[in-house]
């Protein structure tokens, strides 16, 4: 009799896996004025469809990195040897030859216009007004530290001979396998050392086989967390939840069978239970996926503000193919409008706000700090891991530049012939729709496991 009842509870806890993991994932977020369901419906219905056709396109699928960089904070001992680790760089003849050359404006008229002139001026033996080399030297610092003191991570050096072109759709993100002490020290020195937290606060820790969290270190963490200051929460929560988006690709995409004839990717409901289910992640499961939607509302945000750039006539996205680069460009506006049109967006506003001063240091602070995050992806040993940490925190940092610069986006040029003060590179451009396809890939995946563990009932 004992044992029914032993079984009978079993199942009874069990069955109820997708209340544990989602009950508490709905309704307002904090310090937002949007509801889990709004985005629920807006990306699954009508944002993430366009998304995924845009990001198959060749401007957005060839993302060029460096994986070679060491890492800048601790001697790693390895790179990870697990084959499903390897990415497959691609041989220049497979990457179109637009995206190879140097310019991106090759469909301006204006250019061409401008490119007539300057062929003409060189055969009528025109003034020599270059520069000395001290100026352009100091130029190219001065532009340098323009653009880095408004980026919020590394960007990898394009004309670095360790730079390769990946195509994205032939290296997707996925289980590898990697884990162990290596891959917990990556987490372990984002969340202790960039994310403004005292060590004598221990947060909650996802599933690791070397510590552990409790209930208690939970409700004296979040005690801290919501004591401290609305940018320094919000820091916390994008962090959190850019970590729960990647497990979940883990768990969606999980190696179910490896035979020696096939391999088989798909969702591992237990992996997913794991890392979000309430009970066994002492009550912070939910909290992980809600601080997913976070991410989603910034990023999105990110995405509205972002279209006066890409809507200016001289933007293309050079391909070399014309009538396809065209109608990607369209697609891309059409997104972005759609993104604009949401209804309940995130107020930056209400970040940095107070004391100019006192304003101005936080948020160099946060600058410093994601910019650090940005360089630990350059420890990680897995380098398809390596791959999607670098373009998810570039694709972010790009966000956190876009929602801080809006100034300077009011104050673009109408004509071509002006230099704007805000631009971003082709790498900017490729990981910022990349990550955000990353985070709506996440919310339509939350979807799928809903409805699988409602089956496990």
């Amino acid at each position: 009799m004992e044992l029914v009842v032993f079984l009978l509870l079993l199942l009874q806890m069990f069955g109820s896996a997708d209340s544990r993991c989602f009950c508490q994932v709905t309704g307002d977020l904090d310090d937002c004025t949007c509801d889990v369901e709004t985005i629920d419906s807006f990306n699954n219905d009508q944002l993430f469809p366009k998304l995924q056709t845009l990001l198959e396109s060749d401007y957005f699928r060839f993302y060029k990195v460096n994986l070679n960089k060491p890492c800048p904070f601790w001697t790693a001992n390895s790179h990870c040897g697990l084959r499903d680790c390897a990415v497959m760089p691609c041989s220049p003849n497979e990457v179109p030859e637009g995206i190879r050359s140097p310019s991106h404006n090759k469909y301006s008229a204006e250019a061409n216009e401008q490119l007539d002139d300057c062929e003409q001026a060189k055969h009528l033996g025109a003034v020599d007004v270059s520069l000395s080399e001290e100026t352009r030297e100091a130029l190219l610092n001065w532009s340098k530290h323009d653009d880095e003191a408004e980026r919020f991570c590394v960007v990898d050096d394009e004309e670095s001979p360790d730079s390769q072109y990946v195509d994205l759709l032939l290296n997707p993100e996925r289980y590898t396998g990697y884990k162990g002490p290596e891959a917990w020290q990556i987490w372990n020195s984002i969340y202790e050392e960039n994310c403004f937290k005292p060590y004598t606060v221990k947060r909650p820790l996802y599933p690791n086989p070397f510590q552990s969290g409790s209930g208690g270190e939970a409700k004296t963490f979040y005690s801290w967390l919501e004591g401290q200051c609305v940018e320094k929460r919000a820091f916390y929560r994008l962090i959190s939840g850019l970590h729960s988006s990647i497990n979940i690709h883990l768990s969606a995409r999980y190696l179910l069978d490896d035979s020696w004839f096939q391999k088989k990717w798909g969702h591992n409901v237990s992996e997913f239970r794991q890392r979000f289910d309430s009970e066994l992640t002492a009550g912070e499961g939910p909290k992980r996926l809600r601080n997913l939607y976070f991410v989603y509302l910034i990023e999105l945000r990110a995405l509205a503000k972002a279209l006066p750039v890409f809507q200016q006539p001289s933007f293309q996205l050079y391909t070399g193919r014309p009538e396809e680069d065209r109608k990607h460009k369209e697609l891309l506006l059409d997104i972005l409008e759609l993104a604009r049109s949401f209804p309940l967006h995130f107020d930056e506003t209400s970040l940095f706000a107070g004391d100019e001063k006192e304003a101005a240091k936080l948020k160099e602070d946060v600058r410093l700090a994601f910019l650090n995050i940005s360089r630990i992806m350059d420890c990680v040993g897995c380098f398809k891991c390596r791959l999607w940490g670098k373009l998810q925190t570039q694709g972010l940092g790009t966000s956190l530049k876009i929602l801080f610069s809006e100034r300077q986006i009011e104050a673009l040029p109408t004509s071509s012939e002006q230099r704007p003060s805000f631009q971003l590179s082709r790498q900017e451009i490729v990981s910022l729709l990349n990550a955000f396809g990353r985070i709506s890939t996440s919310v339509r995946e939350l979807k799928n496991f809903r409805s699988l563990l409602a089956e496990e009932r």
